[in-house]
């Protein structure tokens, strides 16, 4: 299993004076849109490498879940990103961020319906067939919990099974709203085909009064690891990524975050 961090410009500086400390990066496709030199740069730092971190493409504006087809030059950009940098898999989300009117700027949940897990796995498979590599999809946090004509978990084993894909589990994504909307988080996963689960995230969760937020600016939790401990007894994983887009904390407390991931997969 490989353990990585999510890459952020902000993190160079760390990733540079720990050659080979972590097994894979993470690159959101968006921030290389229209920076070639960027992207350049990014390659060229990973090339020299001994040991080159394994490298994934995660999405969060290609709106999968939106009827219609997909934004052909957002796709085409995104498909460069990941072909460049020579990603392993590339990934998206179970949600739509634009209507046929607007921009939202934002990840909104679906509505777990046939209809929508149609939509979802015919983009999924565009997605995949351009990139020319495998496509995980991943849960999102969301302020209401949907009802439809089938469970969550029952819309993403039918969504990996039509759309060829497999699930990237967000641990926290899964925890807050496991708080949020008051159900029970390991009897949720154990509804979900292990087979399905090739990669989490993680990051720590903040609090705002009664409601869990995912805002990816804080140290993960201890409950955080003992949920990602269930899932890694129940799947077969193969990477964990750490999450970091905020309040950015010095050196040694990213090396205790990549040693408490290291100590839960047993690689200490």
């Amino acid at each position: 299993m490989k353990i990585g961090v999510g890459y952020r410009h902000e993190l160079t500086p760390w990733l540079m004076r720990r050659p080979g400390a972590i097994g894979c990066l993470e690159l959101t496709a968006e921030h290389f849109y229209g920076g070639r030199q960027r992207l350049q740069a990014f390659i060229d730092w990973r090339q020299q490498q001994a040991n080159a971190p394994s490298c994934f493409v995660h999405g969060l504006g290609l709106s999968l879940g939106t009827p219609g087809p997909l934004d052909n030059e957002r796709l085409s950009q995104f498909a460069e990103v990941a072909a460049a940098c020579g990603a392993v898999w590339v990934s998206e989300h179970v949600a739509f961020t634009r209507t046929s009117e607007a921009d939202l700027g934002h990840l909104n949940p679906v509505r777990p319906t046939r209809e929508a897990v149609q939509i979802l796995a015919d983009h999924a498979l565009e997605l995949a067939e351009r990139c020319r590599r495998p496509l995980l999809l991943e849960n999102i946090t969301s302020h209401v919990q949907l009802q439809g004509e089938v469970s969550e978990t029952e819309f993403l084993n039918e969504l990996c099974r039509r759309g060829n894909c497999g699930l990237l589990l967000d641990v926290t994504n899964l925890f807050v709203n496991s708080r949020n909307h008051r159900f029970d988080p390991i009897h949720w996963l154990h509804q979900l085909d292990p087979r399905n689960i090739q990669q989490l995230h993680i990051v720590g969760y903040s609090r705002r009064n009664d409601r869990f937020i995912d805002d990816h600016s804080k140290a993960v939790q201890p409950e955080l690891l003992q949920l990602a401990s269930a899932i890694l007894d129940y799947a077969s994983v193969k990477a964990i990524i750490l999450e970091r887009d905020a309040d950015f904390p010095p050196d040694a407390l990213m090396d205790a975050e990549i040693a408490k991931l290291n100590t839960l997969c047993g690689q200490n």
